[in-house]
């Protein structure tokens, strides 16, 4: 007796190579999510080191677009996007202001000392800092600093969190491949 299988080995093969590009692909993702979200609290760290703000601070104004893979279309672009992309600067109550007789004190970066402000106060219900312009009461303008995106551009946090993004990407390229083969045969 013979055994005759006719079918479009084609086909098949096709779609082993699809299934093969999906799991390729959704490894890819994860992959680079992952290697983003360490590298967002690798650059919040950074940031910590070298100025004077709190993790909640940097953590409102860092975002990561997600890569993703949907109805065939593969985006491998994930960003880490610093503020709302509408501001450029922060105001320096962010900054540990303190309202002393000279006028407000500041502490932007950690290694150094405090600053005055002369004839700096604090509004706003504590939420900013304002200096007059001129000599009568009005005008007034807040007094602004550098903000998150700017200090990531700084050569060493950038460089920091390059190098770490470097090492782990590897790793975690791993071990994603490896949990999708675990599901695989389920």
């Amino acid at each position: 007796m013979q055994l005759s299988i006719a079918a479009n080995f084609a086909d098949v093969q096709r779609k082993l190579d699809e299934l093969q590009a999906d799991m390729r692909n959704t490894v890819l993702v994860r992959t680079v999510n992952k290697t983003m979200d360490g590298a967002k609290t690798d650059m919040s760290k950074s940031i910590r080191q070298e100025f004077n703000v709190t993790a909640t601070y940097v953590r409102e104004r860092l975002r990561v677009r997600k890569a993703s893979f949907k109805a065939g279309r593969f985006n491998v672009e994930a960003e880490l996007i610093g503020g709302s992309g509408k501001r450029r600067s922060a105001n320096v109550i962010a900054y540990g202001a303190r309202q002393v007789k000279a006028g407000v004190s500041v502490k932007i970066k950690r290694a150094g000392g405090r600053k005055v402000i002369k004839g700096a106060f604090i509004g706003n219900k504590g939420r900013t800092v304002f200096r007059r312009v001129g000599d009568t009461h009005l005008p007034i303008e807040p007094v602004r600093t550098i903000d998150v995106p700017q200090m990531f551009t700084t050569r060493r946090i950038n460089s920091a969190v390059i190098r770490a993004i470097e090492q782990k990407l590897p790793a975690i390229f791993e071990r994603e491949a490896r949990f999708a083969l675990s599901r695989f045969g389920k």
